[in-house]
């Protein structure tokens, strides 16, 4: 039996190996928090044996995140400044491969205002708008991935001591992402096949519309024309794969911005800008948010749909069935990465240029045209459970079951 750090190096092997693909010569960049510095640290050496010819790390502190945020005023948060965006575009522009390692707890910035929380997202939205259109036409490769922290593990097992909470987080990372199997690389092809071969029927048979229900939801999901469905792997514009999450157990599209109709609730707190939204329900009409309730965090939940106009808009539909290995688990990690692979969700904001046949060729005008959304953010939630039910709808209006009680029906 291995033993954690067996797990660990392992978990390293898959970010390089799966997550990006580091092949020959191509560069790598990491952005962590100091508290994921055991793995930054593997995933380096890692990379450097494989053939990567420069590994560059950005590393931030959890305090001096918050530190900053609480006493700087809300004009200095937005500030971006232009040698931020052109080091990112650099990397981006030589193809390197993004891997993003989360750590930071749900609660980090709690006691700061909204007003600078949305002056924050609002401006590296903004500032980074074109680097994150790169990432959603898989331009490069790009993984996210995730390390406890104390914070964010004391949150998720608070019974436990700091030390104890931390080994516990760590080795339920290890076990979503099959890292405690004898040959998690292969593990990883197998569950690609898997989530594949669902790809492959609902590509085939081009619903023009999802219908959700469930108790607190009664939603229509218009897909566009010539929508494309994926999941697990991708390819860059090189095209070598790559696994944009790890984990991943959903399948996703882009929904038709325009054609989404009814009411939708929420299954599992929301973890955004270091607070959390809970008991919140949505309902849209023609593609738009035009009401909305939040017994915990309505103030953020605000001023994410007011971020911009694409923000009162959905940017992508997920799939992920209640039986599967995230779920089964029974735990709310209070994280997004993981939470959304135990749930069906949906996200308010972009959409990604491959969920449309030839969409990585597409002007935004077109993408546009074709129905999908922009906005300079994309923010995920869960909608899933055991009592959800999605049919999907074709061109005549007949219905045929895509998921009964929470799981495939197919």
């Amino acid at each position: 039996m291995m033993n954690i750090e067996e797990k660990l190096y392992k978990y390293a092997e898959l970010l390089v190996d799966v997550g990006i693909n580091i092949t020959d010569g191509k560069r790598l960049y990491i952005r962590a928090t100091a508290d994921a510095l055991p793995l930054v640290r593997l995933v380096t050496k890692i990379a450097y044996e494989r053939g990567s010819k420069e590994v560059k790390v950005s590393l931030s502190d959890d305090t001096i995140a918050r530190l900053n945020a609480t006493y700087r005023t809300e004009e200095e948060l937005a500030v971006i400044h232009d040698f931020q965006v052109a080091e990112r575009m650099y990397y981006s522009d030589e193809k390197a491969g993004f891997l993003s390692i989360i750590s930071s707890s749900p609660e980090l910035l709690k006691d700061v205002s909204p007003k600078k929380l949305q002056a924050m997202q609002v401006a590296n939205g903004q500032a980074f708008k074109e680097f994150s259109s790169r990432t959603q036409s898989d331009f490069h490769s790009w993984c996210v991935a995730g390390y406890p922290s104390v914070e964010w593990a004391r949150l998720v097992y608070p019974e436990l001591s700091d030390d104890d909470a931390v080994n516990a987080l760590l080795e339920l990372i290890l076990y979503t992402v099959r890292a405690d199997v004898s040959n998690p690389v292969e593990a990883w092809i197998e569950h690609d096949k898997t989530l594949h071969s669902k790809v492959d029927y609902l590509n085939d048979k081009q619903f023009t519309a999802l219908r959700y229900e469930a108790p607190g939801t009664d939603l229509t999901i218009g897909l566009p024309e010539n929508h494309l469905w994926a999941g697990a792997s991708s390819t860059d514009s090189n095209g070598d794969s790559f696994m944009a999450n790890m984990p991943t157990e959903e399948v996703f599209t882009a929904p038709d911005k325009n054609r989404v109709n009814g009411y939708v609730s929420n299954t599992l707190p929301l973890s955004h800008g270091g607070n959390i939204i809970d008991d919140f329900k949505l309902t849209f009409k023609d593609g738009e948010v035009v009401e909305y309730t939040a017994e915990k965090g309505y103030e953020i939940l605000k001023n994410i749909i007011g971020t911009d106009a694409g923000a009162k808009r959905l940017g992508e539909v997920a799939l992920v069935p209640f039986d599967s290995p995230i779920s089964n688990k029974g735990i709310l990690f209070y994280n997004t990465l993981f939470d959304e692979n135990a749930s069906c969700h949906i996200a308010l904001g972009s959409a990604y240029a491959f969920s449309l046949q030839g969409g990585k060729e597409m002007s935004r005008e077109e993408l546009d045209r074709a129905g999908l959304n922009d906005s300079i953010t994309h923010v995920d939630f869960m909608i899933g459970s055991e009592k959800l039910n999605i049919y999907g709808v074709d061109k005549d209006g007949n219905e045929t079951p895509v998921f009964i009680e929470g799981n495939w029906a197919f």
